[in-house]
């Protein structure tokens, strides 16, 4: 991962002043005593166009209700010491499976164990994919009853629509369940889809889905794959001797990915849909996605931890197959570059908490995907700042750019007075070792098992309550349900008419 980055990125970020009004520092109504919950003193606060300010943060029931300079009078029923930690809004996982068949959340561990592992690194909200083929009014209540009862972080959802019947019901689903991004599996065509009780598909089903997603302002996150190129190309000689990760990259090539990501932006500029390409792992597909971009704007791309810091050469093996493939070191260096000019939008993690004995066979055989969302901000943010990217980004990549995306701003994605007081404390002068067993997932394996991060997260703060404190979980779980009616385009309007730019 590289050494730490240069004293603490002070060079790539400037101080901002304590944010005023009426030539003040804001800490509640003039001429009222407040007494807030928290107090964070004495950290460098990340703050949206202004970067770092040396400022105190102040916190009432669950939201931020200050932001004063260091020798502000305001009064707070316990002071949290920073010692100039950097204080950043609370990173967003949007992609994220649980349950042991990553279909939907069942157990009360599916839901603690792995945002355990979240709210470790920093996540204080994620988005969680559920997968059924019957219809998800019969879905959503139980899942969201295991999350409320034991999640760490706040939640919501995204449904992966697999049939007629579940297309139909888009309005429904975000009018009763306030669920407003819905996937489906370009992939799934046959029986592909078998396995997760979804019938195959087609181009016109993919029609059906953008046009009445652009009706009723949501968003289309497309698996894209072309599976019937790695159906032709399966037979092929593949060349096993640099080992199984370039194995399984050679069976599925990037050229897979990136047909499918100019196929289905196409046909979002047709219908006026906002397409979401998740795990975008290559550099073919994200040059797909901006020569669509030049004609249609509502395109956005996800790319994922493993894309950002691993490649073919990687020493973990079968624990590291995932669809789409982990890829060469040329991909990885296109997304960083994506990364740091803004083309990609987001980082996720695609966790699935499939249990190892699922991962420990032949690279054929293993199943694909693997945990991560404990590593999204570390990762990220540690490599980010090694190789320069500004700060910035960073935050909006972990961040920000999510919480407008999925219609969660100004609520989530930033630190400021109003907004949830969800916050990740990082140390940039101390490091961990990432192992198994410190990661808190039940699948009880990381792919990125012994990597040093030259940074730790010392404190998470969902909505102003401590899910992580000195780098302890708390006891007790908050996580709550969030509604979105509105993702992509009209949740971007609805972040602009908020006063900041999407």
């Amino acid at each position: 991962m590289g050494g730490p980055p240069g004293p603490r990125a002070q060079a790539r970020v400037r101080r901002a002043r304590p944010a005023l009004r009426g030539g003040r520092p804001s800490d509640g109504r003039r001429g009222v005593t407040t007494v807030h919950d928290t107090r964070l003193s004495g950290g460098r606060v990340f703050l949206h166009g202004s970067g770092l300010a040396d400022v105190d943060l102040l916190i009432k029931d669950g939201l931020v209700s200050g932001i004063v300079s260091r020798d502000s009078d305001a009064e707070a029923r316990e002071v949290v010491q920073l010692d100039g930690k950097l204080v950043l809004p609370g990173a967003i996982d949007p992609h994220v499976h649980l349950g042991k068949d990553i279909r939907v959340p069942k157990d009360p561990d599916d839901a603690r164990l792995e945002t355990a592992s979240a709210a470790a690194g920093g996540i204080t909200s994620m988005l969680v994919y559920l997968m059924s083929g019957e219809p998800y009014d019969t879905v959503v209540p139980g899942a969201q009853a295991v999350m409320e009862q034991d999640s760490y972080v706040d939640f919501g959802f995204h449904i992966v629509v697999g049939s007629d019947a579940h297309v139909h019901d888009i309005p429904a689903y975000i009018r009763e369940f306030g669920i407003s991004s819905f996937k489906f599996f370009m992939n799934f065509k046959g029986d592909e889809g078998k396995y997760l009780g979804l019938p195959g598909n087609d181009d016109g089903y993919m029609y059906d889905v953008l046009g009445t997603a652009a009706d009723n302002g949501a968003m289309i996150n497309p698996h894209p794959e072309n599976i019937e190129l790695v159906w032709k190309l399966k037979n092929r000689p593949i060349d096993e001797s640099r080992g199984p990760l370039s194995a399984w990259n050679q069976s599925r090539p990037s050229f897979v990915e990136a047909e499918a990501v100019q196929r289905v932006a196409y046909m979002a500029q047709i219908t006026g849909a906002s397409v979401y390409a998740v795990h975008t792992s290559s550099q073919l597909a994200l040059e797909a996605m901006q020569r669509q971009r030049r004609s249609y704007e509502n395109l956005f791309v996800e790319t994922c931890t493993q894309y950002l810091t691993l490649t073919t050469g990687a020493d973990c093996g079968t624990y590291g197959k995932v669809n789409p493939p982990i890829r060469e070191r040329a991909d990885l260096e296109s997304l960083w570059i994506g990364m740091a000019d803004g083309s990609v939008d987001t980082v996720g993690s695609d966790h699935n908490a499939r249990h190892r004995v699922n991962k420990e066979k032949d690279i054929w055989t293993a199943s694909a995907g693997f945990p991560g969302t404990g590593g999204v901000l570390p990762l990220t943010l540690s490599e980010g700042l090694r190789r320069g990217v500004p700060l910035e980004r960073l935050v909006d990549a972990t961040s920000t750019r999510s919480a407008k995306l999925f219609g969660m701003y100004p609520q989530k994605g930033t630190i400021r007075v109003g907004s949830d007081a969800d916050i990740a404390v990082v140390d940039l002068d101390s490091s961990y070792v990432i192992n198994a067993a410190t990661q808190h997932s039940g699948a009880e394996y990381t792919p990125w098992e012994g990597t040093e991060v030259p940074l730790s997260v010392v404190h998470t703060l969902v909505r102003g309550q401590f899910a992580l404190r000195d780098g302890q979980l708390a006891q007790e779980t908050t996580g709550r349900f969030l509604r979105r009616e509105r993702s992509g385009a009209a949740a971007l309007a609805a972040a602009e008419h908020e006063g900041e730019p999407s």
